[in-house]
């Protein structure tokens, strides 16, 4: 008896249940998502606005439906209006935690890994954490617009203007999460790679892990985050850390709330790294992995419950 007492202990202790009211994240609804998401009728990128509004608009229905107070942050570039979608959870004057993934995609490709999965997975998060009966933290799920070239590393990125505004108006944030690419996984050996060759000894050759991405020096809110999400995710985790100027450590929104001094890191299956896919037609919905995904939702929510 006393063995399966300490057993249960462990496991309630690791996370083994997902949140406070044991809800858990549904495939099937992350599907439906990025079925929206690919199925626009033209691209989602900058040159397509009536598109991007259109699915700014789905975001804040679904953010509503799931309990959130919806914002939209309008902003200018290139002679057009793009929005950020915002959808705050728990108290309104508490600090923050900021999790976002950007909305548009890169060209002509469907988007379905980018960033599609990290933008089905801010809406399945947000309808776990609308069922949350008590937020110690204030939580905003941020949708950005205008990750993807030709504005990636300038101010028009959805990202940067609202680093900036909070930044400016002097809000406290505890730190932010970028949900960058979570659907694709590949079990084969050699289908995971690396900016730099000798880290498939540390963290091997199977794609088939998410990992949490921070660089040197910015971890007062990243460092626990992603020590906590290993602990209670149920796939397999790799945590990294290394210098800013590592290839593809900063290719995403997290980039901008580090340039405000945030603690921020980086959700991913790693991207080019492991899906040849990337910036292709050829990133299909059909290519990803929405089990593995649902549990890496799962865990976001676990960890998000613990900071």
């Amino acid at each position: 008896m006393l063995f399966w007492l300490l057993m249960l202990t462990g496991l309630l202790a690791s996370g083994f249940a997902a949140s406070a009211s044991g809800v858990s994240a549904d495939s099937a609804r992350l599907r439906r998502h990025l079925a929206y998401l690919v199925g626009t009728p033209q691209p989602r990128n900058h040159e397509q606005v009536p598109v991007l509004d259109s699915v700014a608009a789905y975001l804040g229905r679904q953010l509503i439906a799931a309990g959130a107070r919806v914002s939209e942050q309008p902003y200018q570039a290139g002679g057009n209006t793009y929005r950020n979608v915002v959808g705050s959870f728990g108290p309104a004057d508490a600090p923050r935690i900021i999790v976002g993934a950007h909305y548009d995609v890169c060209g002509t490709q469907p988007g379905a890994d980018d960033n599609g999965s990290g933008v089905a997975s801010l809406l399945e998060l947000a309808r776990l954490i609308g069922q949350e009966k008590q937020l110690r933290h204030r939580i905003d799920l941020v949708a950005y617009t205008l990750e993807e070239p030709p504005y990636f590393r300038t101010k028009q990125m959805g990202s940067y203007v609202h680093a900036k505004s909070l930044h400016d108006a002097k809000v406290p944030v505890l730190g932010m999460v970028s949900l960058e690419m979570l659907g694709y996984f590949d079990e084969r050996k050699g289908s995971q790679h690396y900016p730099f060759g000798p880290l498939k000894l540390v963290y091997g050759s199977r794609g088939n892990y998410v990992t949490t991405v921070r660089k040197f020096g910015n971890g007062s809110f990243s460092r626990p985050f992603a020590r906590t999400y290993k602990r209670v995710a149920q796939l397999p985790v790799r945590r990294f850390q290394a210098p800013a100027a590592l290839p593809g450590i900063d290719f995403s929104d997290h980039l901008n709330y580090w340039q405000f001094g945030y603690s921020a890191l980086m959700l991913t299956d790693t991207a080019f790294f492991r899906n040849r896919n990337y910036h292709h037609a050829t990133d299909s919905i059909e290519k990803l992995d929405f089990g593995r995904m649902a549990l890496a939702v799962d865990a976001v929510l676990a960890t998000l419950l613990r900071m």
